[in-house]
């Protein structure tokens, strides 16, 4: 019986923290990051599968880049660091060009691999303070598969699917339980679970106006991992009855709204180059991470009734889910590169870059803590980029680093209720991420040249 109330104490509190894939706040690829994530118009090769599938076309040769990425979360609540795990991982991509029907063409591969798990879920009641964007958001597989072309020379378009691991599980106990002497029970266990794909669309344009002014639009589709769990008990209860307890839960464990960016680059000055970028995001379409649970319990009772001093478990109330009221925000970016040393075999850059993304959390006064606030982010990076370091292998090696700083200014959170479980509460805190990234760039005119001679 303990066991019974066990398992359904558990169904009870899960309630999985979800929040967006990690790309979105920590980038993909150190260059950039760098520039705040502010490249829409601007990017090129690998990272264009996660930033504007459309420039994929811009890349001549082949390219592959590999690159690490950690970031510490220093969050708390009430002067009490809150324990969110950090993020980290490989970021790896690929291009393919070639033509199709003399129209130029690309295939890319975007992949963000957890070095940690692959997938993670963290049971939380509604009522439990959570950093509800940031928490759990490392444990996540990320790929991305995006075709691009250019229809017309300096119009390219481009789309694809991105990939998202969701988690299935289930649970079943069978045996005897003695009530009176548990540990004489004999319970027997099994345990399943898998990851499912989910899929969702993106999309993106980018045209060159001239060789210093560039736009850009990105699309990309709402998604949903759900984790689905399911338990069941049967057996036998001392000889004196049967139990049979099913339970089945289902949830959001990561949700993340849809997406419209817009986007500009502009070179200021022969080495120097600004970008920007306005991101739409619907977060009024969010869906609360609370469990809904369905349960079934049969225990009847036993011939001339249950003996003293045991009384038998009852079906948990069903969860009452609290809306989470969230409003659609725009997230700008900024970025700046300046090629500071220009060599026919090297060039030196440095980029620095600024995100501004506003909460879309509505002030946590009542039973819920969903927990958040308002991100400012800066970033910097160096580049070097060589090129032709051997003959076998024509082409551009670039390594580039950067370090990012998000700061979440502390502010209380004042109950409406003076009996409230959690009461007032001072968030804040900052997010220090870093990585790098190599990536070569095959050239092959230069391989053609190679072969001539």
């Amino acid at each position: 019986m303990r066991l019974a109330s066990a398992v359904a104490l558990a169904a009870i509190l899960v309630a999985p923290t979800a929040s967006a894939n990690p790309l979105d706040t920590f980038g993909f690829g150190s260059r950039e990051t760098a520039l705040g994530g502010a490249v829409a118009a601007d990017v090129r090769g690998p990272s264009a599968g996660y930033y504007n599938p459309a420039a994929l076309a811009r890349s001549k040769g082949l390219e592959l880049s590999v690159g690490y990425v950690r970031a510490d979360h220093h969050l708390a609540m009430n002067g009490r660091d809150t324990g969110v795990d950090p993020v980290k991982g490989l970021n790896i991509g690929l291009v393919v060009p070639g033509r199709l029907l003399d129209v130029p063409f690309a295939f890319g591969l975007a992949l963000h691999l957890p070095d940690d798990r692959l997938s993670r879920v963290r049971a939380l009641r509604q009522e439990q303070p959570r950093w509800e964007l940031y928490d759990n958001r490392n444990q996540r597989l990320f790929l991305a598969a995006n075709v691009a072309i250019e229809p017309v020379r300096g119009l390219s378009i481009g789309g694809g699917l991105t990939f998202m691991s969701s988690t299935r599980g289930r649970i079943d106990i069978s045996g005897g339980a003695n009530v009176f002497r548990p540990d004489d029970s004999a319970l027997r266990h099994e345990v399943d679970a898998d990851l499912t794909a989910v899929r969702y669309p993106q999309a993106g344009a980018r045209w060159e106006l001239t060789e210093d002014v560039a736009l850009a639009a990105v699309y990309r589709g709402q998604f949903q991992l759900t984790l689905d769990l399911d338990a069941r008990l049967a057996g036998d209860i001392t000889g004196l009855t049967t139990a049979l307890y099913a339970l089945r839960t289902s949830s959001v464990n990561n949700f993340l709204p849809q997406q419209v960016v817009l986007g500009g680059s502009y070179r200021l000055a022969k080495d120097v180059r600004a970008s920007f970028d306005a991101t739409w995001i619907d977060w009024s379409a969010y869906v609360p991470p609370v469990a809904a649970l369905d349960v079934v319990l049969d225990i009847p009772p036993p011939r001339g009734g249950w003996p003293g001093g045991i009384q038998p478990p009852v079906a948990p109330a069903k969860t009452r889910i609290e809306a989470l009221r969230m409003r659609d925000r725009v997230v700008p970016r900024v970025g700046m590169e300046w090629r500071a040393l220009a060599r026919r075999s090297v060039d030196v850059f440095a980029r620095a870059g600024y995100e501004l993304a506003p909460s879309p959390i509505e002030e946590q006064t009542g039973l819920t803590n969903y927990v958040d606030r308002t991100r400012h982010t800066g970033s910097l990076g160096v580049g070097i980029t060589a090129r032709g370091l051997t003959r076998w292998a024509p082409g551009a090696l670039s390594l580039d680093a950067h370090l990012q700083w998000s700061e979440l200014p502390a502010r209380e959170t004042r109950k409406t209720s003076p009996a409230d479980l959690v009461g007032d509460f001072t968030a804040g805190g900052r997010i220090l991420a870093f990585g790098a990234t190599m990536t070569f760039a095959f050239d092959p005119r230069r391989a053609s040249e190679g072969g001539r001679r």
